[in-house]
């Protein structure tokens, strides 16, 4: 059965546990993080538990306001749900990118695919699907800080992540010092996803880098080309380690550590 709010909260509770001082010498090493949805016990959930954690929170009941709030207030992190009144959160997803890189997380309810598809492609970084663990919730947020915080990855000849060095003059692909042979497509494939680790891409952003924007409503030559791409790479096919498939949306690239 799907949790309530309530429930989430009461997961909180060990979290919660802080003393005052240490939540403030947490507060001057963490990030900010602006909260955006119009349901009054899902803003009560996420700030208890990312506040205690540490994190400075804002929030704001929908887009309209939280693009009021940035005015004057710079967030390292946005968790906005999708479904609100004024400024929803695809449209806020929109307007935020026309001026920056700030994460971006949204929430969306099972079966809303095509719109958490919308809003991947409109800028946002990941998604969580409600109900959501409170676990699941922090470990997305650490996962978005920490990939907004390293270095700008350059268009370098040499791409290095996780198990991977791929020489991209030389056209090669090592995986733990095992060279893997790729065909152009395959390669240009891997390259693209090396370069987004941890970040889901959609179907449409796929196909549009690698296949050109005249291929992006044929996703059959992704499927091929990720199932070729799979087996050459993973030492159980039946098991995803490098490429992981977000149901109806699209790949997120593992590297490893």
């Amino acid at each position: 059965m799907p949790k309530t709010p309530e429930q989430w909260l009461e997961e909180t509770t060990p979290l919660r546990k802080q003393t005052s001082e240490a939540r403030m010498a947490n507060s001057e090493l963490k990030p900010n993080i602006l909260v955006v949805d119009d349901e009054a016990q899902i803003i009560r959930v996420l700030k208890t538990t990312l506040s205690s954690q540490g994190y400075g929170i804002r929030t704001a009941s929908d887009g309209e306001e939280a693009l009021q709030l940035m005015k004057d207030w710079t967030p390292d992190l946005i968790v906005t749900d999708l479904r609100m009144p004024n400024v929803d959160g695809l449209e806020l997803c929109r307007h935020v990118r026309t001026q920056s890189r700030v994460p971006i997380i949204v929430l969306s309810v099972k079966g809303e695919e095509a719109i958490k598809v919308e809003a991947l492609d409109a800028g946002a970084d990941d998604y969580i699907t409600k109900p959501f663990s409170v676990n699941e919730l922090l470990a997305r947020v650490r996962a978005a800080l920490r990939r907004a915080s390293a270095p700008q990855q350059q268009e370098t000849a040499l791409v290095e992540v996780g198990d991977f060095r791929i020489d991209i003059p030389g056209r090669t692909v090592q995986v733990k010092d095992r060279e893997i042979r790729l065909t152009p497509k395959e390669f240009d494939l891997l390259v693209y996803l090396a370069r987004h680790p941890g970040k889901v891409i959609t179907h449409r952003a796929l196909l549009g880098a690698v296949w050109g924007q005249n291929s992006i409503e044929q996703p059959e030559y992704l499927r091929v080309f990720v199932g070729h791409l799979r087996k050459k790479l993973e030492p159980d096919e039946n098991a995803a380690h490098y490429i992981i498939t977000e149901p109806w949306v699209g790949y997120r690239f593992e590297p490893g550590d």
